[in-house]
């Protein structure tokens, strides 16, 4: 049995010396596969179109906790998403600096500071200021747990509307009541065929007027059209992005300089490298022994 790793060379310095102490063998790039029958789990972005050539393939792990990247797999193949502490931490802290820049009116203050304007603004408080996010997994939690002992009212939307401990949690059919009280919206959804564009004119108008966006999902899961118009009439009053669409955002583009939009390039995580090859290795070594894989996607449902 043998991981392939396919990424950076400073991921597999580090990969490797892990990989080695745990007794296991990690081959680096293709091209230094002599048996293509050794290989057994693959790490990648994007894995080789040829899968097919490694008859024993058990499961595809992606570099980084997003999958919607990756085709669909052979029959029998997992698909294995990273799990590691450092990215669910690293896009809490990114989701609660955005929430609270936009809860603090930042955007105004930095046109502001551009212009050289001194000129202050009302302060407002975290309690009672509704914050809804839809996404309420592993990270959302985390999110809605440290918002909550800021003082902000907390609420969460999926799919699936499974309770969390101390959110007000709404299901699938409950999306419109979920809006209608999110005067500051989290978007931290996978992409799905049922979340491309779900952030559009349509779920703008369902939201309190003046609210405010935080997107660290997926690009592709917003309207950047719907986004202007809505900030353009007052729908939406500000917006934070980590992700845009398109990816990235090209330099004329209208976004970088409306001043009510402050613009991250994709930067709310890094997978840690030590982290992610100890994920690897719990991968490996649950699937030996026949249990369920940690990460692992339902590939129906693209999460």
């Amino acid at each position: 049995m043998a991981l392939l790793f396919l990424s950076t060379p400073e991921r597999a310095a580090v990969w490797g010396p892990i990989f080695a102490g745990a007794g296991e063998d990690m081959i680096v790039g293709e091209e230094a596969v002599s048996d293509p029958a050794a290989v057994t789990h693959i790490l990648c972005w994007v894995p080789p179109e040829d899968l097919k050539r490694y008859p024993n393939l058990e499961a595809v792990i992606s570099a980084g906790a997003g999958v919607d990247q990756m085709p669909p797999m052979p029959e029998g193949v997992a698909l294995v998403r990273t799990i590691a502490p450092g990215i669910e931490e690293m896009v809490r802290d990114w989701v609660v600096m955005a929430t609270l820049m936009l809860h603090r009116d930042m955007p105004i203050y930095l046109h502001q500071a551009n212009r050289g304007q001194w000129s202050a603004h009302a302060v407002p408080r975290t309690r009672g200021v509704r914050v809804g996010i839809m996404g309420i997994g592993r990270i959302g939690r985390l999110v809605a747990w440290t918002l909550g002992t800021m003082g902000f009212e907390v609420s969460g939307w999926s799919r699936s509307g499974q309770p969390v401990e101390g959110v007000a949690v709404y299901g699938e059919a409950d999306l419109d009541a979920f809006l209608a009280q999110a005067e500051i919206l989290v978007c931290l959804l996978p992409l799905t065929e049922d979340t491309r564009a779900i952030l559009s004119a349509k779920l703008f108008e369902k939201l309190p007027r003046g609210a405010r966006l935080v997107h660290a999902g997926r690009g592709a899961q917003l309207d950047m059209d719907a986004l202007k118009s809505a900030l353009d009439r007052g729908q939406l009053a500000s917006a934070m992005l980590d992700v845009t669409n398109p990816e990235p955002l090209p330099e004329d583009h209208w976004a970088w300089h409306d001043p009510r939009i402050v613009i991250t390039p994709h930067v709310a995580a890094s997978t840690d490298h030590a982290e992610g090859a100890r994920h690897a290795l719990e991968v490996i070594r649950t699937g030996r022994n026949r249990e369920e894989l940690p990460g692992r996607i339902d590939q129906q449902r693209g999460y």
